[in-house]
């Protein structure tokens, strides 16, 4: 499985393809949509 980065509102957020669908990671869509420090909150 190979993980790369894509740029949104110039913040980076990992994502990979998994059965030939793109997965993101939560935590880094959340801070780039709410500009929060502490996406797990």
């Amino acid at each position: 499985m190979e993980t790369n980065i894509a740029v949104f509102r110039g913040k980076e957020i990992r994502k990979t393809i998994h059965k030939n669908e793109w997965w993101f990671v939560i935590n880094d869509v959340i801070e780039s949509l709410t500009d929060s420090n502490d996406p797990a909150q």
